[in-house]
């Protein structure tokens, strides 16, 4: 980086003219451009985290769990510690962070494919245990560093590298709706699904990360939220119309709101 490139980061004086600046990139993320997918959503939920860790002022107590998929590459964008772990074993390893470090903040960002696929038992039991992590679960749909494939949350008939006609119910099963699989499990504190495909969803998001940092640093139990967002290379569309095919299509599949919040229960 050069000396005239002025880092985002640093606090930043107002102009003489009395303007104020009320917008700049987190302090929670490196000074590093994304280097995600045209219309991956990635890296919108990368800075709404942030800014909610910023506003909670926890940055140096996080710890971040980056397994298997296009998340593994979260650690090279938080500007904190984050550890790579084996597909689908994050809320494992996770679990073995939070408990020898009980102050720490702990956060597993994982994908469908991961999560729901070949990490439907950790996820499980982590929540059933009640485990003090927060799990930020990506859902696309589909495997998106792999090549496209069919994953448990792919949309019926949707066409996938697996799965060329359509996904067929009759052979595949139905997609996995993580949510409403856990919402009944007793350790669970917090459960949410949002989208990330417009502001508004955005927003929505970023306030359900908060709630869910929050129960972990309470010590109320398991938090998790999904975020519906959209693999616009895989699924061969252009960033605007996988967009849109977040709020037509996938938000008819996968219902949004709070599953469940042990803080109004």
């Amino acid at each position: 980086m050069s000396d005239t490139t002025t880092d985002l980061r640093q606090e930043v004086t107002p102009p003489k003219d009395g303007f104020e600046v009320v917008y700049q990139r987190p302090d929670s993320l490196n000074d590093v451009q994304f280097t995600y997918c045209p219309g991956c959503q990635h890296g919108q939920v990368h800075h709404a985290l942030a800014e909610v860790i910023d506003d909670l002022g926890i940055k140096n107590r996080c710890i971040g769990m980056a397994p298997v998929g296009c998340s593994v590459f979260a650690y090279e964008f938080f500007d904190f510690d984050f550890i790579s772990c084996s597909h689908g074993r994050a809320p494992a390893t996770a679990t073995g962070v939070k408990r020898s470090e009980p102050d720490s903040i702990v956060i597993s960002y994982q994908g469908d494919g991961d999560l729901a696929s070949i990490g439907t038992a950790e996820i499980v039991h982590a929540a059933n245990r009640g485990e003090l992590i927060t799990v930020v679960f990506i859902n696309n749909a589909i495997y998106g560093m792999t090549g496209g494939q069919m994953a448990p949350t792919s949309l019926p008939g949707m066409q996938t590298s697996t799965s060329p006609r359509g996904r067929d119910t009759t052979i595949a099963g139905h997609p996995m709706h993580v949510c409403e699989m856990l919402q009944n499990l007793k350790g669970v504190a917090y459960l949410a699904r949002t989208t990330a495909h417009n502001t508004k969803g955005l927003l929505k998001t970023k306030a359900a990360l908060k709630t869910a940092l929050k129960y972990q640093m309470e010590g109320r139990g398991f938090t998790m939220v999904e975020v519906l967002c959209g693999c616009s290379i895989n699924t061969r569309r252009t960033p605007r119309a996988s967009a849109e095919w977040i709020g037509e299509e996938m938000t008819k599949a996968f219902d949004l709101g709070v599953f469940k919040d042990a803080g109004k229960e």
